[in-house]
């Protein structure tokens, strides 16, 4: 109830009626201090009522008090967990439900915690949407960075055979943090900032659906951090085990192992809250006259991707569970010589995570095509096949797990079938890649905008990064280069070169709107191009050395490929330098650069009718919907009105209109 609060009065009063400065709007520096302190408070009181009752609870079984096995320590794993529930008390991100379970009456809601008046908002409980998209964009490239760093390491190791900076131990934990917060705190959440900020705009709601619920998912993901990094501090080091983190290894890893099984419980949940809340807006909160075949493709992009996030990731969340019981509890789930099933970890982790694949690709679909539309200022072509491309996607995803296990010891009947599923699913992808070939076609394309450029790298680059996939779908080609770089290069194409491209793109086509400023298109073009020649030049040659059977994961390797290595390391060490010139133009242009129109790229859209930055509830008047979103070229066309006195204009040809468009027009 409190939070449709929010939505009934933003609906009822309006951006314009909302005074910034008026009093309760923004947070003090005297009120931020005290809230931080309340959460660090929080941290030590919650992790020593962990510490004291593993000690009470060993104590009254009669067991040593301290149990300092590496697969061990109950008395720093508990307090990690209270400790980062006490955080959560502590900051204020639970006090409206803690009291609402204990009875209180519940404080009506001012909004004195929603909107940015100064940069001190985005460190507190925010319940504004746009608040929450930056803290999450700004929070997850900071990971970007910090899981950078750790592949320029792994690169310096790799230039030459032998070992020259780390031994291998610490080498494993480097490349199994790399690659976790890459995907965990960078790829995954980066996604869901981007669609806080724009997708409420796109569909003309006021803010999400549960305001509260998205704040908290945000500070979830800022403890899994905490944790992951951690873990470098605890005895014995970081976890090693891979992101996958198969058992039995990781059963019986270093404590760090453990920091790994609860941060990603942490950013699982994150995950999962944040989808709801996308799927609930979506479906609930659309404008008048948005129907679901006039919602741009970055709408029903995160429609899907919420679908996989809510039904998928409670997999990962019980498995790594499992796996902390069998170190904590020694429950034995994948410990074969005690009756456990190992293979079934592999079964259990891959059928999350091969979903997530597409997690992580899916909200960058939905970037591209608005995007590339935007951009060549033509209808997207096939717009409901591209629609219910992403449908298909979500169900075909489901049956390929098993083809990352056909070497695993898995049953070998098992194995066709999931190679003609993992075939088949690239059939709706590559719808997706036809109709945007088909819109580029005869197109006004704008190469001079760095979000155009990104998204034809991304083009050029995914389809090599899924003919590889292809390529490995196949049982005999998968059994040849398992376990080699050609998986390496494989990931990093599809990831980097899809994924984070996407990221780039959207980023530079929507940081006039988050910001109100404009940046340096011809540094953001020298981005794009280092970034597109690194990425090629690090790694299309790990397919060659793939194929010829140098391993991955491992900090040393024959000497016959050690011209290859320091070739890929040069282009890693361009690769990472490139994301420097990304982040002196982002710092630099928000602060300094021009001021951004409300509608620079003259795009259709919702989100672009508003001014730069938006108003602090979105619209003066909840805006109505009258067509497709991308009907340019198209005289008399609109997409939406944003206030009553607009007439719905008629287009010269409704026939026109739903053959180029792909739905019928509004009269």
């Amino acid at each position: 109830m409190a939070d449709t609060a929010l939505q009934q009065s933003a609906s009822s009063t309006g951006s314009a009626t909302v005074d910034p400065g008026a009093p309760g709007f923004g947070i003090s520096g005297d009120e931020l201090l005290r809230k931080w302190s309340r959460g660090i408070a929080g941290v030590i009181v919650g992790a020593a009522l962990g510490f004291a009752l593993v000690i009470g609870l060993r104590a009254i079984s009669g067991l040593p008090t301290f149990q300092t096995e590496q697969t061990g320590y109950p008395h720093v794993v508990v307090p990690v967990i209270t400790g980062a529930f006490g955080f959560l008390v502590g900051f204020g991100t639970l006090t409206y439900w803690l009291r609402w379970a204990l009875g209180e009456p519940t404080r009506p809601e001012d909004h004195a915690s929603h909107g940015a008046a100064t940069w001190r908002d985005y460190f507190t409980f925010n319940t504004d949407h746009k608040v929450i998209g930056i803290q999450y964009i700004v929070t997850t490239f900071f990971f970007f960075f910090v899981g950078g760093l750790l592949a320029m390491v792994i690169r310096a190791e790799l230039a030459q055979p032998g070992t020259q900076i780390v031994d291998a131990a610490s080498y494993n934990s480097i490349f199994s943090a790399h690659a976790t917060i890459m995907i965990f705190l960078f790829v995954i959440p980066v996604f869901a900032g981007i669609a806080n900020y724009v997708l409420p705009l796109m569909i003309g709601a006021p803010d999400m659906a549960f305001p509260r619920l998205n704040a908290l998912s945000f500070w979830l993901l800022v403890l899994a951090g905490v944790i992951f990094l951690s873990s470098f501090l605890v005895p014995g080091g970081a976890f090693d085990a891979g992101w996958t983190g198969y058992a039995p290894l990781s059963t019986g890893a270093p404590l760090g192992q453990s920091f790994f099984n609860i941060g990603v419980q942490f950013a699982g949940f994150s995950s999962i809250l944040a989808a709801l809340n996308f799927l609930v807006t979506i479906v609930t909160m659309r404008a008048p006259g948005m129907t679901f075949w006039r919602m741009p493709l970055l709408v029903w992009a995160n429609l899907a991707t919420s679908l996989l996030v809510i039904a998928a990731t409670p997999f990962i969340a019980g498995v790594q569970f499992m796996v902390l019981f069998d170190r904590i509890l020694h429950t034995n789930f994948f410990q074969f010589a005690s009756g456990g099933d190992v293979v079934s970890y592999q079964h259990i982790f891959w059928f999350y995570s091969h979903p997530a694949v597409y997690i992580m690709i899916i909200p960058g679909f939905g970037i591209i095509s608005e995007v590339i539309s935007t951009h060549s200022r033509k209808p997207i072509f096939g717009y409901r096949l591209m629609s219910l491309s992403l449908i298909a996607i979500i169900v075909l995803s489901y049956s390929v797990w098993a083809h990352h296990m056909f070497v695993a010891g898995m049953f070998s009947w098992l194995r066709v079938p999931m190679m003609l599923t993992s075939v088949l699913i690239a059939v709706p992808t590559g719808i997706k890649i036809f109709s945007w070939l088909g819109t580029l076609y005869f197109g006004k394309i704008n190469l001079r905008s760095t979000a155009m450029l990104f998204a034809l790298g991304f083009l050029c680059s995914f389809i090599l990064g899924g003919i590889s996939g292809v390529m490995i779908a196949m049982v005999p080609i998968d059994i040849h280069v398992t376990d080699t770089y050609f998986i390496v290069a494989h990931i990093h194409f599809v990831l980097f070169a899809g994924s984070v491209f996407t990221i780039f793109a959207g980023v530079y086509y929507w940081f006039p709107k988050i910001t109100g400023r404009m940046y340096d298109e011809k540094l953001g073009r020298v981005h794009f191009w280092l970034t597109l020649i690194g990425t090629w030049g690090t790694f299309i040659p790990m397919h060659w050395i793939g194929m010829d059977g140098m391993p991955r994961r491992v900090v040393d390797y024959a000497t016959q490929f050690g011209e290859w290595n320091l070739l890929i390391s040069v282009f890693g060490f361009l690769l990472g330098a490139a994301q420097l010139v990304f982040l002196y133009n982002m710092v630099v242009s928000w602060r300094f650069g021009p001021r951004a129109a409300a509608n620079p790229w003259r795009a259709k859209t919702i989100e672009w009718q508003v001014s730069s930055p938006p108003p602090r509830f979105n619209f003066d008047q909840i805006p109505r919907v009258v067509g497709g979103p991308y009907e340019y070229g198209i005289p008399g066309a609109r997409h939406v009105l944003m206030n009553e006195s607009e007439k719905a204009p008629v287009p010269v040809s409704t026939a026109t209109v739903g053959a180029v468009a792909g739905e019928p027009s509004s009269q």
